[in-house]
């Protein structure tokens, strides 16, 4: 949330690569701690995807874990996406090699990077509507969680689904459903967060499953 609010969309003008080239070298420290704070949180997805995985293994060991792969794969794109920020950052600087070429085209091949990121962003959610999916489905049959939350969690990798595969095949029908398509995503995450923290799980019932597993 701090890289997305408080930094890119700060600094980026939609639409106008050298007004948003000049707010990055107005503030490249901005920048770089919006890049490193997106880091930590794939660190922390670690973690969480093995709290998950564990969570759900008794209702399908296997099922859980193509979950648990599906994730990891997510990550993966999602690190590997955040080098077009760090290449839009270094076709800014003052290094002798960049010399050579037109600040208007430094500026435009910035921009694409930028736009490479959002593209790679959506390819990345793509694996994680497929985890919600999965997660979605074992919730559902565990029995220990509530079986609306699995549904809402299904519905949200629905609009993953959705939105990713409009961003590539229908671009401009994309632009029209997005923020709105991600709004059920965000309510089945959140009740499913919220669920853990405040309620827990059936322990006897989960327990009894790990058993029987």
């Amino acid at each position: 949330m701090f890289a997305v609010i408080f930094v890119r969309d700060r600094l980026i003008v939609a639409g106008d690569a050298t007004a948003t080239a000049n707010n990055i070298m107005a503030s490249p420290l901005l920048w770089r701690i919006g890049i490193s704070a997106d880091i930590i949180m794939h660190v922390c997805d670690i973690p969480i995807m093995l709290i998950i995985y564990i969570l759900l293994r008794p209702v399908n060991k296997n099922i859980s874990l193509l979950a648990l792969l599906f994730n990891l794969i997510q990550t993966a794109v999602l690190v590997a996406n955040k080098l077009n920020l760090v290449a839009a950052l270094l076709q800014l600087e003052s290094a002798d090699y960049l010399k050579a070429v037109d600040p208007n085209q430094l500026h435009a091949q910035m921009y694409l990077s930028l736009k490479l990121h959002d593209i790679g962003f959506g390819i990345g959610l793509i694996f994680f509507g497929f985890t919600c999916l999965v997660n979605g489905y074992l919730i559902f049959k565990s029995g220990y969680l509530p079986r609306t939350i699995g549904v809402l969690i299904q519905i949200a990798g629905l609009c993953y689904l959705t939105n990713s595969f409009a961003l590539l095949l229908a671009p401009q029908f994309a632009h029209i459903i997005f923020p709105a398509i991600l709004l059920p995503a965000f309510i089945g995450e959140l009740s499913f967060c919220l669920w853990l923290i405040v309620k827990g799980v059936n322990v006897q019932k989960w327990n009894k499953l790990m058993t029987m597993g």
